[in-house]
């Protein structure tokens, strides 16, 4: 029998770190993806109930909320995308969601607008592609256009959110 290099991770043990890496974790697009394929209203609510995590109510919330008003200009500024493959060499919007309260009026009114626009196209550079997209989206009030069947009620209801955006005591 031939004996193993040492330095060499076991197959089996190879399987399972694969499994478990953060490259297998959807990005935003695709649950959104997913959502706006899923024909009737309680299979959306359903896959965005199986993916809640606090980084996807952040982004959901900045772009049904209308009391969030996001201090940046409408449209698309000048970034380069991303173009890395899923999974590699860029950030996720999930983490990255943790940041953009520096972009929402009364966050951050230490920054100024230019510094504001700069670090937001960071922000959007360091995405897939896809995800930048969808933060995109998110800060002009345009998600639900993008993924059909991704709506305000849907959200509300997904989350147990009332009109304000706020979970609902039971």
């Amino acid at each position: 029998m031939a004996e193993q290099n040492p330095n060499l991770i076991p197959p089996k043990q190879m399987e399972a770190s694969m499994r478990t890496s953060s490259s297998t974790k959807p990005l935003f697009s695709e649950i959104f993806t997913k959502v706006h394929n899923a024909k009737v209203k309680a299979k959306k609510i359903e896959v965005l109930k199986s993916y809640d995590t606090p980084g996807l109510r952040r982004i959901l919330k900045g772009a049904f909320d209308p009391r969030i008003i996001w201090e940046l200009p409408a449209g698309v500024p000048p970034y380069m995308a991303n173009e890395a493959p899923a999974g590699t060499e860029h950030t996720y919007l999930e983490s990255e969601s943790g940041k953009l309260w520096h972009f929402i009026k009364g966050g951050d009114d230490k920054l100024n607008r230019v510094r504001k626009e700069t670090l937001f196209i960071q922000v959007l550079e360091g995405l897939h592609k896809d995800e930048a997209e969808v933060l995109l989206g998110v800060k002009d009030k345009k998600l639900n256009n993008m993924y059909k069947g991704l709506s305000e009620s849907v959200v509300k209801e997904a989350f147990g959110w009332d009109d304000n955006f706020m979970q609902v005591e039971k």
